[in-house]
């Protein structure tokens, strides 16, 4: 059989089917029949498959919203089609929002099957929808246009689609950089809520001044101009709208309008529906600052005490949590009262553990193999394999983001695997940074004729000296004969070499040091400067960092630039 046999027996069939079903629906004419045999193709956006429970259980929506846990379990109430036409016609729009099977079945998808998504962009819409309205207001657009956010991601500004657009409005790289947003390791504006919002509404009045309808503006939405104008150009001359070039779009766009004139339905109608209304927890009212230095959230979050998810959520565009202010001016948005603790802070935040997030400038070849501190410890980079059962919904750029590796070493350390499916397990390569302890340096034994130090405290006792007068870290003096000397010789050479004067100097002045106060000539405090540790610290005041941590309650050896330590008394330490 050729191929022009082949098409023509496919038509007779389709045909015979339709011949079929119009005999069996007598008050359906020939296009009721068409949609509704294309019902049961339909395409259903990449959004329907988010994961609504790991969508309830995010830190906005657990922190700021009221949400029924039980939406997807409520009774399903049933309405006529005249329903949802009525509803429809009555939305204050200026869109058109005709009703048709297909538009049903999405509608259904909505209010029946997804509960719980609809409930949980209804939370979401709390703080997302007036920064969308915002955008759409500022460029003259309808504000329905609003819910197109609600299919491209569900309100998931970190959304990414199996093509790669990213973000509320899924941008591909492409357009997202032709609009101004700013994409690179750092940073991915796809994912800012102001940037992205403003690029949407920029893009979709470009599109409605070319083509002049709203049907044709969001279809090349989603499937670009280039596959609109090509529709047009099959469909014939003429003014054309969406459902005359219907057929000769590409399947997922033939789809598009229907979800976006059923998210306005849903959106709308949700309580006709059975569908909890979302209440406030709490307000949020955010502010934004503009940073000019390089700094991390981590930073942010210990000074200010702001949990890092909320940082997150806040601000999801800084794909490694970094901003990068010395490059130029970001924007940083927080809670408003926080807000204004970071412009009086931001001193204090950028100088917090500041070597932890440095970075050099300048490296010679060769000279540095493994970070060391004072103590004698180092930093190593180690390789630590971790296993990640994949959830419905997650791409390999969502995996690789979260372990902070790139897509490509995902596929490799998995055989070069290019499909998910949720429940399989993945090998995650990651590096992290360890410290190793120094281990101690063993003391040698020291010659006969050196007066001895106690175990453990040679080296305070060579910082103890105070204006050329030994301290009580020296002890009464300890001859060890050696294995050639014999009793008398040791007493003589004793007596020839350190002359008892000196020994009794030495044993005076131990005495006089415990009823004399020495921290007469020194503070009882310190005031942490940038740079420093406790080990320097200890080391300046002739003290050891236990007894450091302990006068001031530390666990470990933390401390912040501008806190104040106590430093304790000298004659507290060990003799």
């Amino acid at each position: 059989m050729n191929i022009s046999q082949l098409s023509k027996t496919i038509t007779c069939v389709l045909t015979l089917s339709t011949a079929i079903f119009a005999k069996a629906n007598p008050d359906m004419n020939v296009r009721d029949v068409n949609m509704a045999l294309d019902t049961t193709k339909i395409v259903a956006p990449e959004s329907f498959e988010v994961d609504v429970h790991a969508l309830m259980e995010s830190w906005y929506l657990t922190r700021y919203a009221i949400m029924d846990k039980d939406a997807d379990s409520r009774k399903t109430v049933e309405f006529e089609d005249q329903d949802y036409i009525d509803r429809l016609q009555k939305l204050p729009t200026v869109i058109e929002m005709p009703f048709n099977p297909i538009v049903r079945s999405f509608i259904k998808m909505y209010v029946e099957r997804k509960k719980g998504l609809v409930e949980s962009m209804l939370g979401l819409g709390l703080y997302y929808m007036p920064i969308f309205e915002e955008a759409l207001d500022k460029y003259g657009l309808p504000l329905e246009l609003r819910n197109l956010a609600i299919i491209e991601s569900a309100l998931n500004p970190n959304a990414v689609s199996k093509a790669g657009a990213t973000g509320l409005w899924q941008f591909m790289t492409p357009t997202a950089q032709g609009e101004g947003l700013e994409i690179n390791s750092l940073i991915d504006e796809r994912r800012d809520p102001y940037r992205s919002s403003d690029a949407a509404a920029r893009y979709l009045k470009k599109l409605y001044d070319t083509y002049g309808d709203w049907s044709l503006a969001i279809a090349a939405y989603n499937c670009g101009p280039g596959n609109v104008n090509k529709a047009l150009r099959r469909a014939g001359g003429g003014k054309k709208d969406f459902w005359e070039i219907y057929r000769f779009l590409p399947s997922e766009t033939r789809d598009y309008i229907p979800a976006f004139i059923a998210a306005n339905y849903a959106m709308a109608y949700y309580k006709e529906h059975n569908i909890s209304p979302v209440l406030a927890a709490r307000p949020i009212v955010v502010d934004s600052v503009h940073v000019t230095r390089r700094v991390h959230f981590q930073q942010i979050s210990d000074v200010l005490d702001i949990p890092m998810e909320e940082i997150r959520t806040l601000n999801p565009q800084y794909r490694a949590d970094i901003i990068p202010g010395d490059i130029h001016p970001y924007s940083l948005v927080l809670p408003n009262l926080q807000a204004l603790n970071y412009l009086a802070n931001e001193d204090s935040i950028v100088s917090h553990n500041a070597e932890l997030y440095a970075r050099r400038d300048i490296v010679l070849p060769g000279t540095v193999t493994k970070g060391t501190d004072e103590k004698g410890g180092e930093y190593v980079e180690e390789t630590v394999v971790k296993n990640h059962k994949v959830r419905k919904g997650e791409t390999f750029a969502s995996i690789a983001k979260k372990y902070g590796v790139s897509q490509a070493e995902v596929k490799r350390a998995n055989g070069g695997k290019k499909t998910l499916l949720a429940g399989a397990t993945l090998k995650i390569n990651t590096v992290e940074r360890k410290y190793i302890e120094s281990a101690p340096t063993p003391v040698a034994q020291q010659p006969t004729d050196s007066l001895q130090v106690e175990s453990g405290e040679k080296e305070l006792a060579e910082t103890d000296i105070v204006d050329g007068s030994p301290t009580d870290s020296l002890t009464q003096t300890t001859l060890i004969p050696s294995s050639v000397d014999k009793p008398a010789d040791v007493a003589s050479r004793q007596e020839a070499e350190t002359p008892s004067s000196q020994v009794s100097q030495a044993m005076n002045t131990s005495a006089k040091k415990k009823t004399a106060s020495s921290s007469s000539s020194r503070p009882t405090t310190h005031t942490i400067k940038s740079g420093e540790n406790l080990f320097k610290i200890a080391k300046r005041y002739g003290v050891t960092v236990e007894e450091l941590k302990k006068a001031n309650n530390l666990t470990d050896d933390k401390i912040n630039a501008g806190k104040k330590l106590k430093i304790p008394a000298k004659s507290s330490r060990k003799r």
